[in-house]
């Protein structure tokens, strides 16, 4: 507890100073050069020094511009736009609460491809909020070195990760996952395995995505997060190397390695990443049920590795048109071993009756790999279409074996049960779509359509095991096939009306044919052995942005979304944990809908205030149940679920060489239904915040402090969470001419991150759940850049298999 209460003592501090600064401002104009003022040019602010971002804007309608910054000392601005010559500024110097009038510029019309450009080094900054999303750049962050995909989401602004690996975004569930702008379709068991074998030396950046256009597919009701991973973005042949060790309970360690070619004509790159080592869980589960007290205390280790592999061509045809090929892979070959002992007793008089020891040992390798061909044309009307065929595979295969031992005070009581299961698993999914953006009444008009299909077959093969010999038990066993096809169109349009106001409004259209059937191995039918669905859906959305003055500007978003059951969710046949605890699937699961409507308030160009409502209809929880003495889990609709929400981020420079980023969320959470016979209403408060500071401390070296803190909350509606938060802090040293770093980091420095709990009292049974994990970690990295340092855009391109990776368990 003092611990805790220290966390949220630094983090408030660190979040007060960062406001005891003063402001400058700089204005001034840019222009064509016909002398008309030129609207959308990127205005940078620059250190005269080193050249390290310190602020951006884009110009108005009239090329005027203006500037809110903390920072003073020597500085330079940088304008770019489209089509023009890059222009620089003069040196300038800025005092405290100073303001400058930049003199006016005329960017000139770009005649010929500029050839052998350095551009010059601007740094990221490690939090960025945009008008439509927040991104956290991963390689801005000291802190994230070594780090694994889902530890970083645990640091991302706004996002919480629970002690079962769900993520949720300014407490809204329901968040859909992608990578490299596809959604990942994987159960919440599966994704987790796969985002934590990613590690931050191949992620370029986290987006945050809260209301996505109609352009985007409908699933998610709590918005995106997409996990960008890094392309080479220079010409000639370059690359770098990455190698990470990890010390917590056990060492462990990851690195990575990509290379990358690219002219006038081609560009081909790639990345392989891996990881290896073991990791420790401790979990304890306090039940009592109806006049029974189970008191379970068990320890997990996994023991694995796992590597991802990224390659790809694009081909340029001329200056419009453009092939390119793209494939991921990752395979993931992982062991659980499990220890668990649980005391029964009778609860009344607390006397005991018998401990049940279970192991568990599930070796397991799953393989997810995606396959892209894109075409893309573009011109200098503003005409662009693309059009991608996508491929995308997931294989696992899991085993089970798992001895139940129940120890009686009288040995003559003593008796086993072992079970054996094995569990493939096989997802195929095509999808191909088609997108064309064009100028239209004075704006852009986005329109296109996407066809999907996905097959998913599961074997869950259950044996027992008496006296060593194993046979299958039919009435534990089943086949599962299940199969989906969406078929979607969109129209999107946005415009900006004048200086003050712009509007985006869209529409998409998505039509939905399912089945799924259950082959159960002793033959005996039951009714939800073969459930079919087609529906059709509207999904409007849209927004509207009011430009008040300089400093303030309004943006008013709307949307409606889906989320439709993971495919495993739908098998509804059972899959047993241990003689206490089971997992049962549900074919009658529905989708949840949901409408968002958020008004965001942005001051300075830096400062953005959100607040947001949300209605859930058949909201699907995780609801827990009984049976006889033991306890499942089954994911079910809830009637509704409503959100009121509060967001406010902000940038925190201090002085020249201290930077920051500030965040704090707050959600009202309202739950009313039923789960099976039993009324749910619950209405709980949730909130968090995150907070970090970047010092620049000369002579190359720069540190990082960070931390987050999550309040008490709620999950699954019936489980209340207890208190969480976690201190980072990092240092950074260049070496070799800035082509060699080493990071030193230290995670959850405090200890208050790893222990987490949660109590449910519904239903007629009390669970009190706590654990821990390996969440205190020192971190050593070295990373090398060798070849070619100049840069050229990469080309940005998203696949067609964006909704149906993500529902994958």
């Amino acid at each position: 507890m003092i611990r805790t209460i220290y966390t949220i003592v630094i983090l408030i501090a660190m979040g007060f100073t960062a406001t005891a600064q003063t402001r400058n401002t700089i204005n001034g104009n840019v222009k064509d050069d016909k002398g008309k003022g030129l609207p959308n040019v990127t205005v940078s602010l620059l250190s005269a020094k080193d050249s390290s971002l310190k602020k951006a804007c884009v110009t108005d309608a009239d090329g005027h511009y203006e500037l809110t910054t903390f920072q003073n000392g020597k500085l330079i601005l940088n304008y770019s736009a489209v089509g023009h010559s890059v222009v620089y500024s003069a040196a300038f110097e800025l005092k405290d609460s100073e303001t400058y009038t930049a003199p006016a510029v005329s960017l000139v019309i770009q005649s010929t491809k500029l050839n052998d450009v350095v551009m010059v080094a601007a740094r990221k900054p490690m939090i960025e909020v945009k008008a439509d999303r927040t991104v956290f750049n991963v390689e801005s962050s000291i802190n994230s070195t070594g780090s694994n995909a889902m530890e970083l989401l645990q640091k991302s602004p706004g996002v919480t990760v629970d002690n079962n690996d769900n993520i949720s975004m300014k407490g809204k569930t329901g968040v859909k996952i992608y990578v490299d702008g596809k959604m990942m379709q994987l159960d919440s068991k599966d994704l987790a395995a796969y985002l934590k074998s990613i590690n931050s030396n191949d992620i370029e950046a986290i987006e945050m995505i809260s209301n996505p256009s109609a352009k985007y597919d409908a699933s998610g009701n709590a918005g995106i997060i997409n996990l960008r991973l890094k392309k080479n973005k220079k010409y000639g042949t370059n690359g770098s190397a990455s190698t990470t060790y990890i010390q917590g309970i056990t060492p462990k360690g990851n690195g990575s390695v990509s290379m990358n070619y690219r002219d006038k004509k081609i560009n081909v790159f790639s990345n392989l990443g891996g990881d290896i080592g073991i990791w420790e869980n401790d979990l304890n589960l306090y039940r009592i049920q109806n006049d029974t007290l189970y008191n379970q205390h068990s320890k997990s280790y996994n023991d694995g590795k796992s590597a991802n592999v990224k390659a790809g061509a694009d081909y340029f045809i001329d200056n419009k048109n453009t092939i390119g090929i793209m494939a991921n892979a990752n395979f993931n070959d992982k062991t659980n071993n499990s220890n668990g002992n649980t005391a029964i007793s009778y609860n009344p008089t607390n006397t005991y009756i018998k401990n049940l020891n279970a192991q568990n040992s599930i070796p397991g390798n799953r393989t997810n790999a995606n396959f892209n061909m894109n075409y893309r044309y573009a011109d200098t009307s503003g005409k662009e279409i693309n059009f991608d065929a996508d491929y995308g595979l997931f294989r696992g295969v899991g085993h089970s074996y798992q001895p139940n031992y129940f120890i009686y005070p009288d040995p003559a009581q003593n008796y086993s049960i072992i079970n054996k299961n094995y569990t493939p698993t096989d997802i195929d999914i095509y999808t191909a779509k088609l997108d064309v953006e064009n100028k239209f009444w004075k704006g852009k008009l986005s329109y296109g359509a996407k066809f999907s299909y996905v097959r998913t077959a599961n074997s869950f093969n259950f044996y027992d095991v008496d006296s060593g010999i194993t046979v299958k038990n039919l009435t534990q066993s089943n086949g599962f096939l299940y199969t989906e096809n969406i078929n979607a169109a969109y129209v999107n349009f946005n415009r900006q009306l004048n200086t003050k106001w712009s509007i985006q409004a869209g529409v998409r259209l998505e039509q939905t044919n399912s089945e799924g059937q259950l082959t159960r191995a002793d033959g005996i039918a039951q009714p939800d052995d073969d459930v079919k669905r087609s529906y059709l859906n509207l999904f409007p959305s849209a927004a509207l942005t009011w430009t008040i003055n300089t400093k303030n500007t309004l943006n008013l978003t709307f949307s409606r979304r889906i989320d439709r059951p993971s495919y495993q969710d739908l098998n509804p046949f059972e899959n047993k944990l241990d003689e206490l605890t089971y997992q049962k699937g549900n074919a009658f699961l529905r989708p949840q809908y949901t409408n968002n409507v958020e008004l965001t308030h942005t001051f300075m160009g830096f400062l953005n205030t959100s607040v947001g409502y949300s209605h859930v209809a058949d909201y699907t929880t995780e609801a827990t149940d009984t049976v006889n003495n033991a306890t499942y889990v089954q994911q079910k609709n809830l009637a509704t679920e409503q959100i009121i929400s509060f967001n406010i981020g902000a940038p925190t420079p201090i002085k020249k060489w201290w930077n920051g980023y500030a965040n704090f969320w707050y959600s009202y959470l309202m739950f009313d239904g039923a789960i099976g016979a039993n009324h749910v209403s619950v209405a709980v408060p949730a909130y968090g915040a995150y907070l970090q500071q970047s010092f620049t401390l000369g002579k190359d070296y720069t540190a990082e402090l960070s931390g987050w803190y999550n309040g008490p909350g709620v999950w699954g509606a019936t489980w209340r969470s207890k208190p969480q938060g976690g201190l980072d802090f990092g240092i950074q040293k260049l070496f070799l001419q800035k082509k060699a770093t080493v990071k030193i980091s230290f995670t959850d420095a405090l200890g208050t991150m790893s222990p987490w709990r949660a109590v449910n009292n519904f239903g007629g049974t009390y669970i009190d759940g706590s654990g821990t994990w390996e969440s205190r970690t020192f971190r050593l990295s070295v990373s090398y850049r060798f070849g070619n340092n100049q840069v050229k855009d990469a080309r940005k391109r998203k696949t067609g298999l964006e909704s149906e990776a993500g529902r994958i368990k």
